[in-house]
């Protein structure tokens, strides 16, 4: 068996995540037993629910325990199987773990077909981010043709295919993203109606300049201070979809709720919370759905891969930096 390298959680984090919060080595695989099958993994996603993982207390999922690998999606290529439903030279998706190699006795993974889509859009797309937007937005968030939806983090990786699904239900679509060039990508590439600057411009007045009938739908990625203030430019019946909080993760302070959560009653609107666990049983019919789109040309699949899976903790800060343009991903090598 081939040796494995691996990337464990040895410390909780306080605050930002750091290096010597992992440890990494390289370890034996052990042989496997009958049902089992070893991935050799292709590409990691980096997801902000990670830091939620590494925190110990109650959540939508386990942590991630002390001295275990680190948690992460994965796809790759089944290299030995003592399971009949998979073949050497399968390629399949799954939680594969921080290290290069997973052994698996089956459940949770699924076939994926190279031919059909890059393995890195498994991980986008075609993977979880992808079921977020699209469950997120269509299910929870319910947008109709001519309402205007407005998303942040407008070009990580749930952001920018919900923008694109709005896009194509006939919504007017507004995003809020960090930096000139990922408002451009957000409307050149990504077909968005206009894009806010948090970084270089006020929220506030991007919001009135750009939803000037204010705002059917927002999918909120970052939380903070942006959610607080597009309260203020909801319309009547609105839904807000809370998919993640990436500005709050690394906080060592009490988390900042939204100050303006009277708007909600005022305009008879809801927010509501999705996992995108809860829509496993329907994980198929949204990758037909988008599968479809893709081939059309309707949805783009735009990935940041970075390599080297010992440059695991300071890629992972991409993330929290606004430093990765589309779906992170990490190439084992």
């Amino acid at each position: 068996m081939p040796d494995n390298r691996t990337v464990r959680l040895i410390a909780r984090p306080i605050g930002e995540p750091k290096a010597a919060d992992f440890k990494i080595a390289t370890e034996p695989l052990p042989p496997l037993n009958d049902g089992q099958v070893l991935i050799r993994n292709s590409y990691l996603s980096l997801d902000p629910a990670m830091r939620g993982w590494m925190n110990e207390g109650k959540s939508y999922i386990e942590p991630v325990r002390l001295g275990d690998v680190m948690r992460a999606g994965g796809v790759g290529e089944v290299v030995e199987s003592r399971n009949p439903k998979f073949q050497v030279g399968d390629f399949v998706s799954g939680m594969a773990g921080v290290q290069t190699y997973c052994v698996s006795d089956g459940p949770g993974w699924t076939k994926v077909d190279p031919n059909l889509a890059p393995l890195t859009t498994y991980l986008n797309v075609l993977g979880m981010p992808g079921m977020t937007a699209y469950f997120g937005l269509l299910e929870v968030g319910q947008p109709k043709a001519g309402e205007t939806v407005v998303v942040s983090g407008a070009v990580g990786a749930v952001g920018a295919t919900v923008g694109q699904i709005a896009k194509i239900m006939g919504c007017r679509v507004v995003g809020i993203a960090g930096g000139a060039e990922k408002c451009r990508i957000a409307v050149e590439e990504l077909g968005f109606d206009a894009c806010i600057d948090y970084k270089n411009e006020d929220v506030r007045v991007g919001l009135k300049r750009d939803c000037p009938d204010g705002i059917d739908v927002y999918i909120d990625n970052v939380g903070g201070e942006i959610l607080d203030i597009v309260l203020t430019r909801i319309r009547m019946k609105a839904r807000i979809v809370i998919c993640g909080a990436i500005s709050q993760y690394n906080n060592t302070a009490p988390i900042k709720g939204p100050s303006n959560y009277l708007s909600l009653l005022v305009n008879r609107a809801r927010m509501e919370g999705i996992v995108v666990f809860d829509w496993a049983p329907r994980y198929k019919e949204a990758a037909i759905a988008m599968g479809a789109w893709l081939r059309e040309g309707r949805l783009k699949s735009k990935e940041h891969v970075e390599e080297g899976i010992d440059r695991f903790p300071e890629v992972l800060m991409k993330l929290f930096r606004g430093e990765n343009f589309g779906k992170l991903v990490l190439k084992v090598g």
